[in-house]
């Protein structure tokens, strides 16, 4: 009888491994975030977040799918069950976790101010009265109109921020700060022009998470499990040295 029940558990958890080798996990990215999230020549979402979720699932031994998805309709998608999980630099927030549940952190950010390579602002106290462009529905976006109001000013992607911050049509831009570095200082259209003076630094550490549908525990466990098998095995420090040049 013993060896019945642990030949059936044995099966069971058999089982369980194989559903999950077979399982897909369909991840929403906004693919408009570099060095985050962006789409290469070839139509395919690159970046360090794509990279970490494509080594979670090897670790995690499931399939992965990353969907390009526009932000200002992320969150509505994912309620909708239109994906499993985002993969979008989603800051873990206390408002955001009313309606989706979050993984491990896997990033800590800042946010980053860009400006023209010819302003003078250094401090948010030189924004006051300015025109502060930011993607919509992120905490740059909130830190910009915390800081100027209502001259905060919305756009669909943070690119169109940043091209009318290099046409003089704003006066900054705020954004995750590894982006803001992409943007002001590897972007060979921006990189002469733009420059990043400075970062906002939180009251208390922002970090970015995986988000999954409100009590959806099965691929929460699972996300979770192989992003601390992908931290373990330090092919997160060669993901993060690829993109950042460091670890």
């Amino acid at each position: 009888m013993l060896k019945r029940v642990f030949l059936t558990g044995f099966l069971l958890v058999t089982l369980s491994s194989m559903a999950w080798a077979q399982k897909t996990i369909t991840f929403a990215s906004d693919c408009t975030w570099p060095p985050m999230e962006m789409m290469s020549e070839q139509k395919e979402c690159i970046g360090f977040g794509p990279d970490l979720v494509n080594a979670m699932a090897k670790a995690g031994g499931f399939n992965v799918v990353i969907q390009n998805t526009a932000w200002d309709g992320i969150f509505a998608g994912l309620a909708m069950g239109k994906y499993n999980a985002i993969s979008s630099s989603v800051s873990i927030t206390e408002e955001r976790k009313a309606t989706m549940d979050f993984s491990d952190p896997y990033f800590e950010v800042k946010q980053g101010v860009v400006v023209r390579e010819d302003s003078p602002f250094k401090s948010e106290a030189d924004l006051a009265g300015k025109t502060v462009g930011a993607q919509i529905g992120t905490t740059g976006y909130f830190a910009a109109m915390r800081i100027v109001g209502d001259k905060a000013k919305s756009y669909d992607e943070v690119g169109l921020a940043i091209t009318d911050l290099a046409n003089g049509r704003i006066d900054a831009v705020i954004c995750d700060d590894a982006v803001a570095a992409d943007y002001a200082l590897m972007n060979p259209d921006y990189a002469d022009k733009l420059a990043m003076p400075f970062v906002i630094v939180p009251d208390e550490p922002e970090y970015l998470g995986f988000a999954v549908k409100k009590g959806d525990s099965e691929t929460l466990e699972a996300i979770n499990k192989a992003l601390t098998a992908v931290r373990d095995s330090g092919e997160y420090d060669q993901i993060y040295k690829k993109w950042f040049g460091s670890e």
